[in-house]
């Protein structure tokens, strides 16, 4: 019986969440929730809770915020005394050390937003779109003190389809992802699931910077189209102009043309009217679709170009 089963939940953001709740709502035996400590957010700067936390605060399951898992006896001995047959981990946002990893009966099972071995790390879904991938998905899997290199478990591909942005592939691989953890947890419980050890070579997603968001327009079209919807709508792109002006940009379109004015330079405006920006890149040209001018709100590109002070002159860097 489900309800016999304890479960430690550890996860913080969004995504993180519908596992909980499918957890809850599949009628497991949550017996805490570890989320991360509550951040300043907004103008005011006031403490926020995580969407995981939220939600154990509504359903009456106990929470717990340590700053850290690594060398904290406190929470070795808190894990200890609530017993899980099973830690679920979902994009908490800390590495579980060996002795964690160690306390639960079945195991800690995690749900990884990639066809593992591709992926491993904190952005594998912003690289499957920013590379081009046409499928993506999630793999469950114990979790071992390797990046996300513990034998898989159960998997569902995902369609990466043309009009995808980032937070399309974030909101549908959450609801197969938590789905997918309770088909794994009862398939561990019974006995019936199949491990299968990841080989040695993988591909690593590392975590998204600012310094990483800055389009580049002599990459080719598919490539900047790729960047774009990526990282939209979070933590998006943005193009710089020779003045040092930014622009942040969450959606594009792009043409390739072999027959394209080769003393236009990738980065120099092809085209500009009340409601068209065109931008040469290597092997054709960007559409811009929609943008955010700095201290501004984003918005529509014939929007922006009602009140832009742009010129043909201009150029991208």
């Amino acid at each position: 019986m489900r309800k016999d089963i304890r479960i430690v939940f550890m996860g913080t953001p969004e995504f993180a969440r519908e596992s909980l709740v499918k957890l809850y709502e599949a009628g497991f035996n949550i017996v805490g929730c570890f989320t991360n400590p509550d951040k300043p957010s907004g103008r005011g700067m006031k403490l926020k809770a995580s969407a995981v936390k939220e939600y154990a605060l509504e359903k009456n399951i106990e929470v717990y915020q340590p700053k850290k898992l690594r060398n904290n006896e406190e929470v070795i001995n808190t894990l200890k005394e609530l017993k899980p047959d099973i830690i679920a981990v979902v994009a908490y946002g800390k590495i579980l050390p060996k002795e964690v990893l160690e306390i639960p009966k079945y195991g800690c099972i995690n749900v990884h937003g990639s066809l593992l071995p591709k992926y491993r790390g904190a952005a594998p879904m912003q690289w499957a779109i920013i590379n081009g991938e046409e499928k993506t998905g999630i793999t469950t899997m114990f979790m071992d003190v390797g990046m996300d290199t513990g034998d898989m478990l159960l998997k569902e591909e995902l369609e990466i389809k043309e009009e995808y942005n980032l937070e399309d592939v974030h909101d549908k691989l959450m609801v197969i992802g938590a789905n997918l953890l309770v088909k794994t947890i009862d398939k561990v419980v019974d006995g019936s699931i199949v491990r299968i050890p990841q080989p040695e070579e993988g591909t690593i997603a590392p975590m998204i910077d600012r310094e990483m968001t800055k389009i580049d327009f002599n990459k080719n079209a598919r490539e900047i189209f790729n960047f774009v919807r990526g990282l939209s709508p979070f933590p998006g792109t943005y193009m710089e102009m020779e003045n040092g002006k930014k622009y942040k940009v969450f959606d594009v379109g792009y043409v390739v043309d072999e027959k394209i004015d080769k003393t236009v330079m990738p980065g120099d405006i092809l085209l500009m009217a009340k409601d068209s920006l065109y931008i040469r890149c290597k092997d054709g040209y960007v559409i811009i679709k929609k943008i955010q001018p700095e201290n501004s709100k984003r918005m529509d590109i014939k929007a922006f170009m009602a009140g832009n002070r742009l010129n043909m002159m201009d150029k991208f860097i």
